[in-house]
């Protein structure tokens, strides 16, 4: 992913405040950010804050076999990681300019400076010896990586210790920790890296600088340097020629920050071996936050413990005896509510649908006898409507030669059951005369 370009009005405002001697975060010209050192569980693991730049560096050993060139001193290997995880615009497996750089500068910071004593890593001279790796992970980037990996690598190798070795003939036994305490590094001096931003082609300088500060700088100064005011080493990089008072100037600025920086590293160093050694916080467990509440306290009251037991006994010896058995609910009907243990409901609501389904079933009984003679009246009237509808009848014909005929019986029925069918017979007699006419 490509880095996103600052705007003209963002570059002109970083470059206006400059100018005027102001910077982002308050600091002054000279001013490093707030930097915090902290150590894992292992030995070897360090992590370095400055500002938001966070910074992980991890030592680890093994035995191999020396260069032809130099049978007789270990091997230094440094390698620096930048993963998308600290800023987008890195790429995972695949080596930038960036990382490139790093790594050769830590290399001529740390290795070609000969801080550390490769001839004590020799084990057996020509065929076995330790190789140091130094794995420096950028957790976070906000500028100065160059300056925060090379802290963060010395603190890590003054941290780390080796396993003890022992060679019997031909033999080589390594101990565990547990067997034998580990060994720490011989290292003669801690160089630290320094870096210097110039603006306006030289005109301004600024020391620590950010991200943005990165991205409008004309050219970068970095000088390695330890407590004793010698020069590891000195890399310039960008378009700008750089005079010799600006160097003097920058260098005499990193031997005051370098000394400084080092008293904070070796701070940090005997706080964690005091702590490792009480058996207090330390590692891992010291960079976790305590949870406590801080707000809301109340003042302590006195409270008498002198016969705490003798009152607990008496007031168990007073209680009641617990029941041995618990009455189970009894449930009378299946998909029945109960209320209570094992009572019976006190709604009233299932007497009263028992008290009217009694009454209901002594009122159908008296009344059965007087229902069948309402049904056979009941069924006379209806035979009667039946045989006065079937006199009135009306026909009605769609036929060209018939009309509509309506038809009146000439003598009323006697009863109803012969009454339908002489009406019948009159009206079809009547209907035949009337065609012939």
């Amino acid at each position: 992913m490509k880095e996103t370009l600052l705007s003209n009005c963002e570059r002109d405002f970083l470059l206006q405040a400059i100018a005027e001697k102001k910077r982002l975060d308050g600091r002054q010209t000279y001013d490093y950010r707030k930097m915090k050192i902290t150590f894992g569980t292992d030995y070897g693991c360090c992590f370095v804050d400055l500002g938001k730049t966070r910074v992980m560096a991890q030592v680890s050993c093994e035995l191999v076999a020396p260069k032809e060139s130099r049978p007789n001193e270990g091997i230094m290997f440094f390698n620096i990681e930048l993963s998308p995880m600290a800023s987008p615009t890195f790429e995972q497996g695949r080596q930038s300019e960036l990382s490139v750089k790093l790594n050769r500068q830590l290399e001529r910071c740390l290795r070609n400076s000969k801080c550390i004593d490769t001839e004590s890593l020799c084990v057996v001279s020509g065929e076995k010896v330790w190789k140091i790796r130094v794995d420096v992970h950028v957790l976070n980037h906000d500028g100065n990586l160059m300056d925060v990996a090379s802290i963060a690598a010395i603190t890590a190798l003054c941290h780390f210790r080796r396993p003890d070795v022992s060679i019997q003939g031909d033999e080589v036994t390594v101990y565990s920790p547990e067997e034998r305490d580990p060994i720490p590094l011989s290292i003669y001096h801690m160089p630290i890296s320094v870096s210097f931003s110039f603006f306006q082609q030289g005109t301004y300088l600024l020391v620590d600088p950010c991200e943005r500060e990165e991205r409008v700088m004309d050219g970068l100064l970095m000088i390695a340097m330890n407590k004793h005011r010698e020069i590891c080493s000195i890399q310039s990089s960008g378009g700008i020629m750089l005079l010799k008072e600006q160097v003097m100037r920058c260098s005499k600025i990193a031997s005051v920050k370098v000394s400084e920086i080092t008293e904070l590293l070796i701070k940090a160093l005997e706080n964690d071996k005091k702590a490792r050694k009480e058996g207090g916080r330390c590692g891992f467990a010291e960079s976790m936050p305590q949870e406590r509440i801080t707000a809301l306290k109340f003042e302590e009251t006195s409270v008498e413990m002198t016969d705490v037991a003798e009152r607990a006994s008496d007031v168990v010896q007073g209680a009641e005896a617990p029941p041995l058995m618990v009455p189970s609910p009894v449930v009378p009907v299946p998909g029945v509510g109960q209320v209570g243990l094992g009572l019976q409901n006190t709604w009233g609501l299932e007497e009263e649908e028992e008290d009217d389904e009694e009454e209901e079933a002594e009122e159908c009984a008296n009344r059965g006898e007087e229902g069948e003679e309402k049904v056979t009246k009941m069924e006379v009237e209806r035979h009667k409507k039946d045989a006065s509808r079937e006199e009135d009848v009306v026909v009605l014909s769609d036929s060209e030669e018939e009309e509509v005929v309506v038809l009146h019986p000439e003598t009323s029925a006697k009863t109803p059951n012969t009454a339908g069918p002489r009406s019948h017979q009159n009206g079809a007699a009547t209907s035949k005369k009337r065609k012939k006419k």
